[in-house]
């Protein structure tokens, strides 16, 4: 009986520590390390040249918008290449990029997002030292570029990532949006303590030598971040620097796609270096475990805490089990609940169980049969 408690015990901590409890040590921790001054976006004429890549697949209805928002970046048109590398597209989004006045268009054979963007790096101009990146359904407001280069001029930083905002969805959907504002608040005290654990596809940049060639199904987002960290680089968010994208327009849809990413993300967890310790100064190591690992268990975790529950309450523990059963139990009708009535805690709760169910289908879809390198946009981000 005792050894059943300290499971149950210590995978609901864990559970709750990874949400909740990581999110207010570091709320804590920033405040009493002080706010330290936001980096000064460049100014007009100390602009570097940049090299702005764009990997599209099938992106024939959205490439000429991206091509038209890059171009009306507060930049100066003689220092940005803009370099659209399309990977393996079957459709018109090669012709269309170099209609709309895409400097470079690469025609690449099929290989994946991550070789498209290499290939993008190799063929980008001499002149080039900083290297911004951002999908193709994505838009930047004009002064991200300018924060994300500010950034970048402290000598130890090497990657910097933006804010992105969700455009569209329903009031099922949107409760993405809401995560998504959680996630970043929890990125930038990272952010300001140590270094971010992950990033995002929207809008980011690198110092051109530091970008780093990663294997083909590992993803910038989550790869680029913790190896920046072990070569001494900082990676930071830049809340200013600001994007948005459209929203999948169902939840399903979202979780197919959180699903889809945690096939790639969890070779980063098992082969990729990401839990390994080494390289990694100890607060930061502390984040990767709390923020990644921890985040990634979360579906094991419920399954252990619920199975210890049940037998506990089998075993007649007390009415503090049966109190918890029914909390995990009521998590779980909440969200039943979310798909057929659309107040706010079922939505929340359909959302939390269907997003870490997705995590749990990712490690599968690896498991069984690996994860392909090639990739598809999701559909209705278009």
């Amino acid at each position: 009986m005792i050894a059943l408690e300290i499971v149950f015990w210590v995978a609901a901590g864990l559970i709750v520590f990874a949400w909740a409890g990581y999110p207010l040590l570091l709320a804590a921790w920033s405040a009493l390390a002080g706010r330290d001054p936001a980096p000064d976006p460049v100014a007009v004429g100390e602009e570097p040249y940049v090299a702005f890549v764009v990997a599209a697949h099938r992106e024939a209805p959205v490439i000429g918008a991206r091509v038209a928002n890059v171009r009306g970046l507060d930049w100066p048109a003689d220092r940005l290449q803009l370099i659209v590398a399309c990977d393996g597209s079957p459709d018109e989004t090669a012709r269309l990029a170099r209609e709309a006045g895409a400097d470079v268009v690469l025609e690449l054979p099929w290989g994946g997002k991550v070789r498209a963007q290499d290939a993008a790096v190799r063929a980008a101009d001499e002149r080039a030292t900083l290297v911004a990146f951002s999908d193709a359904n994505a838009a930047w407001e004009p002064g991200a570029l300018r924060e994300l280069a500010g950034a970048l001029r402290e000598p130890q930083t090497g990657y910097a990532c933006g804010q992105v905002s969700f455009a569209g969805g329903d009031g099922e959907t949107n409760q993405e949006g809401l995560y998504w504002r959680y996630e970043m608040w929890v990125r930038s005290m990272e952010s300001r303590l140590a270094s971010v654990t992950g990033g995002n596809g929207a809008i980011y940049a690198v110092r051109r030598e530091d970008y780093i060639e990663v294997d083909p199904v590992m993803g910038h987002d989550l790869s680029f971040p913790f190896n920046f960290v072990k070569r001494g680089r900082r990676a930071v968010y830049v809340p200013s620097a600001r994007a948005s994208e459209k929203m999948v327009p169902s939840l399903e849809g979202e979780a197919a796609r959180k699903r889809r990413m945690m096939s790639h993300a969890w070779p980063i967890v098992l082969r990729g270096g990401l839990a390994s310790p080494a390289g990694y100064p100890p607060r930061y190591a502390l984040m990767v475990a709390s923020h990644r690992l921890l985040r990634y268990a979360s579906p094991f975790l419920h399954l252990v805490a619920l199975a210890a529950n049940v037998a506990l309450v089998a075993a007649g523990a007390g009415t503090l089990y049966v109190v918890t059963l029914a909390l995990q139990g009521a998590l779980l009708l909440f969200a039943l609940l979310g798909s057929l009535v659309p107040a706010r805690p079922f939505l929340v709760a359909r959302y939390y169980v269907l997003i870490t169910g997705a995590t749990a289908g990712g490690l599968w879809d690896y498991l069984r049969r690996g994860t392909p390198a090639g990739w598809d946009p999701p559909e209705g981000t278009r």
